[in-house]
């Protein structure tokens, strides 16, 4: 497959570093890269137009990452949560997406953006959740997302709780009730018999001399 040539106007993850030119595919350049404004195509006239804003973009660049540091300062243990409805298997009956993610980050006060969110599938689980919010190429948190049926189940997941399946449950139940049994039955057969009475020590005749 042919690939595009493009210069970064910022650092891309995975990528390369502003002012690097790179070679990438070229539906990543058209759907992402160029859309976002994160690369321009290397033509000469582009390279020149890069050369005389450099200063310009990293002056601003850092400006946008500094605006990223104290929001990410703000969201060190930093969760939200989603109550879903799910089978006993805990199998949510549809799934959580990016743009659900950001959208309850955003309802609790931090504005960030569904691309930002880095979600490679969407959640189909109950449980608790590290997700990854790349608020800017070089500062990257990680938040819980907390998927529950409850408030008092997602508190429950807060504090370190794990959900357990209802066939799982009763696996474990069966489980535990059998290891019962089979110790309550070891113990029977090891416990040791009464010991026999000693037999009493025949009594001297009478009138025997020593």
């Amino acid at each position: 497959m042919a690939h595009m040539e493009v210069i970064l106007l910022e650092r891309v993850m995975h990528v390369g570093q502003m002012g690097d030119v790179v070679r990438v595919k070229p539906g990543f350049a058209r759907n992402f890269l160029l859309p976002q404004k994160k690369a321009l195509r290397a033509t000469e006239a582009n390279k020149k137009y890069f050369e005389g804003k450099r200063k310009e973009l990293e002056a601003t660049n850092l400006q946008r990452k500094q605006e990223a540091d104290a929001i990410g300062t703000k969201m060190k243990g930093f969760s939200v949560t989603l109550i879903r409805q799910a089978s006993e298997s805990l199998h949510l009956y549809g799934s959580v997406s990016a743009r659900d993610i950001a959208q309850a980050v955003i309802d609790a006060g931090i504005k960030i953006e569904r691309r930002q969110v880095e979600l490679p599938k969407p959640i189909k689980t109950l449980g608790k959740h590290v997700v990854e919010i790349h608020l800017h190429a070089e500062v990257v948190v990680n938040i819980d997302v907390l998927v529950a049926r409850s408030a008092e189940e997602a508190e429950f997941l807060a504090g370190g709780g794990t959900l357990v399946a209802e066939t799982e449950r009763r696996s474990q139940e069966l489980a535990a009730a059998a290891l019962a049994a089979e110790q309550q039955a070891a113990a029977l057969l090891e416990k040791p018999a009464a010991p026999a009475e000693e037999e009493a020590a025949p009594a001297p005749e009478a009138g025997k001399n020593e």
